[in-house]
């Protein structure tokens, strides 16, 4: 069985320049059309990958109004594939401009077939090459509960959750803020028995103290002034469920002890009730604080820590997971570039540098927010890194290749060394754990000045 050609789809309403475009690019399984109608028809039957647009389409031939018209619609319904405009010899501004909406490259006529055909080439490797990486992303970096992530420390943390689900156990999630707690919550519940039933969450530091009680059990008509009928608190409202209690450390110490009733009895007593309602329900908590700080200073008890903490799950903060940040901001750029039903978005080189290099003190949650502002404000196709507005996004970019980062590295300690050996090469040879002669050849090959 022969293998399938390559769709291409040549937009084009001169009839003598379409027959010559198909001889030229043979290679290619190639659908013509002549109109901004037929494009569209003939998009959804071959569904190219990449596609050339002459931008003079009728009705408008003398200008390039019907050609953008259909350069978006493309984009619109298809916005994975490479278009390739053509343009008149010196019109550079619209060939500009259609890059700009999102045209992956431009070619002026009268056509050079060999320049052409290089160009098509090169739409269709670069097609494929972010096809496959969308593969890649989706069968390697989707941890518990649709979970993006590459770092072998937070896939840890979602083999962990993964194995607890199918439990009873009480389990606390320990994070700073912003690192998907209740995401890594909502996959516990959604892979447990129970996930048929309610997930109800509460943020124990949102709701005011003297709110958070009734929140929590309920209470009977009459309890208080406008309790106006009998009402279920959120661990009732729970029941077969799991409850998540975010925040946990930031629990009054009053309802402290009646948390810790509850989940020794399993019952509860609403506000103004004398009545004991039984309750099945799991109970998720998780907190950014140190409650070990906090049972230390008295403000959290430590009888009922060591009934939320029967299963302890430390979130990584998203610094310390080696590339998931540019993963993470390419999930959140396609998803809000759809969204805002905008062609697909891409990120600079300069863009994903500063992304890396950012400490994001808000985790996950900042790096949305950025990502988000930086889609709805974007004016092209690309986002730089004056986009995302990151501090130190001008900083040189350090070096992805791996010659150039060991180079880097190896300079460093050797420099380290030597200062330690206060220029002693004997000792600094010593300490870096090489021989005398080895040390000379990277003097050399750095250009330190040898210290004798």
């Amino acid at each position: 069985m022969t293998e399938a050609r390559r769709a291409l789809l040549v937009v084009e309403d001169d009839p003598a320049l379409q027959t010559q475009m198909k001889w030229a690019f043979d290679a290619y399984e190639v659908a013509v059309a002549s109109d901004r109608e037929e494009a569209i028809a003939q998009l959804r039957r071959v569904e190219p990958a990449v596609v050339t647009l002459d931008l003079g389409l009728p009705p408008e031939t003398g200008s390039v109004g019907e050609g953008f018209r259909t350069l978006e619609k493309i984009l619109e319904l298809a916005p994975d594939t490479k278009v390739i405009v053509v343009t008149g010899q010196h019109d550079s501004a619209n060939a500009r401009r259609a890059v700009a909406l999102g045209a992956y490259d431009f070619f002026a006529k009268p056509f050079d077939a060999e320049v052409v055909s290089l160009i098509i080439d090169r739409a269709f490797r670069m097609h494929e090459l972010q096809a496959e990486n969308r593969r890649l992303l989706a069968s390697r970096t989707e941890g518990q509960g649709g979970i993006i992530s590459g770092a072998p420390s937070m896939l840890a943390v979602c083999r962990m959750i993964e194995k607890v689900a199918a439990t009873t156990a009480t389990v606390l999630l320990l994070g700073e803020s912003g690192t998907g707690k209740e995401l890594l919550a909502r996959a516990l519940h959604e892979s447990s028995p129970r996930s048929k039933k309610r997930f109800v969450a509460i943020n124990c530091a949102a709701i005011p103290e003297n709110l958070l009680e009734s929140e929590l059990f309920g209470y009977e008509r009459g309890a208080f002034t406008g309790a106006t009928k009998q009402t279920p608190g959120r661990i009732e409202t729970a029941n077969q469920g799991t409850l998540f209690l975010d925040e946990i450390g930031d629990l009054p110490m009053s309802l402290q002890a009646k948390l810790l009733r509850f989940l020794q009895q399993r019952t509860v007593e609403r506000l103004g009730g004398r009545d004991e309602i039984p309750v099945d329900v799991r109970i998720v908590c998780a907190t950014h604080q140190n409650l070990q700080d906090r049972i230390s200073s008295g403000l959290f008890r430590e009888d009922l820590f060591y009934r939320l903490a029967e299963i302890v799950v430390t979130v990584p903060p998203l610094r310390d997971r080696p590339g998931d940040a540019v993963l993470l901001a390419h999930s959140f750029a396609r998803r809000y570039a759809d969204e805002q039903k905008r062609a697909r978005i891409g990120l600079s080189d300069e863009a994903l540098a500063a992304i890396e290099r950012h400490r994001w003190p808000g985790n996950v949650r900042e790096l949305e927010n950025v990502m988000k502002r930086a889609v709805i404000l974007a004016d092209g196709p690309v986002l730089r890194a004056s986009d995302l507005g990151l501090d130190g996004a001008a900083q040189e970019e350090e070096p992805l290749n791996l010659r150039e980062a060991r180079d880097s590295a190896e300079r460093r300690e050797l420099v380290r060394a030597l200062a330690r050996a206060n220029g002693n090469l004997s000792k600094a040879a010593d300490l870096l754990g090489i021989s005398r002669p080895t040390l000379y050849d990277l003097l050399n090959r750095f250009g330190l000045r040898k210290q004798e």
